[in-house]
């Protein structure tokens, strides 16, 4: 039996397509920065590379006793929540159970699982809390959105064509994506998608578009095709088998059921508004193919940057979106502890205004509004409007 030494060091190293140059510039610049040299991008690449070693020099015990503590609290949710649905019957505990539950599910897939499975706490070397070993509470393998979203999405954040985070293959959400009839039904795509968003984000990691453009095997369709059909049984056995079988001898079956759908939906609701609110409000960028053919770390450090948005709020509310509110944040360092986010954003922000880049935040009710209208914006076509692309390339 191999141990996680050995699995993690014989295992290939994961590389982000396209290799960042040492020197330069893109072919293109983003408007936004556009005003900055290549000394003051390459001057602000080593700021933040700085601000990244200090984090990583001083991440220890505490850290490690945060992650430790989170897993503790979800896992008692979840069982407490789940033991009160089997006696679901009374009105009270049903409502006690489905809340707990929820929030046992957000927090394993918001604050936990996502945060683990980028290798966050890989530095532990626990082989529990591992990201070559943790499989989360989601439809999607662990392995299939580590690829789509690790190694594609943070390499080619926001580039159309490139990330197709930009509408998951469903949504319009920018206006160089080309308008068709179907995009007529954006926001009902959207209201669709939001309560099973785990289906969908499990749909889109099997890369149907490239598996149609020839960009990827029959062999490999067939493997993910199996482990989402073992991941989903797995699911379904769990929340909508197990525990109603359970709350059944209690005569709360039905009731246990529709608590698990429930406390599902919630969650999915949430981690809907939480991702679209990082990437799709007023203010965050998008870019051509032409502003990253070339760019250097510094170039990436400021799309990651331009092209995210934060959500302002209190302590709890940073833990339940998994520290994402601090999306600017996570797209320049995601290998780093989440915990760490909120200190590390005081100095993003300052170097940001210093460099006169935008750092786009605000509070959740303004964040989820500007994204929910640009869905209903980009659902109309834009008459006799050139789009960013065509400017770049005219």
């Amino acid at each position: 039996m191999t141990t996680l030494t050995e699995r993690t060091q014989t295992k290939p190293t994961a590389t982000r397509p396209g290799a960042l140059a040492a020197t330069g510039h893109p072919l293109v610049r983003p408007p936004a920065a556009a005003h900055l040299s290549d000394e003051q991008i390459a001057e602000l690449g080593r700021e933040l590379d700085a601000v990244r070693d200090e984090v990583l020099a001083k991440r220890g015990a505490t850290d490690a006793a945060y992650i430790r503590r989170v897993i503790k609290v979800q896992r008692g949710l979840e069982i407490a929540g789940r033991a009160s649905l089997l006696v679901g019957r009374n009105k009270a505990a049903w409502v006690a159970g489905t809340a707990m539950l929820s929030v046992a599910k957000i927090l394993e897939n918001m604050e936990i699982g996502h945060n683990v499975l980028h290798g966050q706490w890989d530095w532990m070397r626990d082989p529990d809390i591992h990201s070559t070993t943790w499989e989360w509470d989601f439809v999607t393998p662990a392995r299939s959105w580590q690829h789509t979203h690790n190694d594609l999405h943070h390499r080619w954040t926001n580039v159309v064509g490139k990330d197709r985070d930009v509408g998951y293959n469903l949504l319009r959400m920018d206006a160089d994506q080309p308008w068709t009839p179907f995009n007529l039904g954006n926001p009902l795509y959207n209201a669709i998608l939001a309560p099973v968003f785990e289906w969908g984000i499990a749909l889109y990691d099997l890369e149907i578009p490239e598996y149609k453009e020839g960009l990827k095997s029959k062999e490999d369709m067939s493997r993910d095709l199996k482990a989402v059909g073992v991941k989903a049984v797995k699911q379904f056995t769990k929340d909508y088998a197990a525990t109603p079988a359970v709350a059944m001898l209690t005569g709360s079956g039905k009731q246990a059921l529709y608590g698990t759908l429930a406390a599902n939906a919630i969650r999915n609701v949430w981690a809907h508004a939480v991702i679209f609110c990082g990437h799709f409000p007023e203010g965050t960028d998008t870019f051509t193919e032409e502003m990253v053919e070339g760019e250097t770390r510094g170039d990436w450090y400021v799309r990651q940057m331009i092209g995210s948005a934060n959500i302002s709020g209190s302590k709890f509310m940073h833990l339940m979106t998994g520290n994402l509110s601090h999306q600017v944040e996570h797209h320049c360092f995601p290998d780093l502890p989440s915990n760490r986010y909120a200190e590390v954003a005081v100095k993003v922000k300052e170097i940001c205004n210093r460099y006169g880049l935008p750092y786009t935040t605000g509070p959740l009710p303004k964040q989820v509004a500007s994204t929910w209208a640009k869905v209903f914006k980009l659902a109309l076509p834009e008459k006799g409007r050139f789009s960013l692309r065509q400017k770049v390339t005219a």
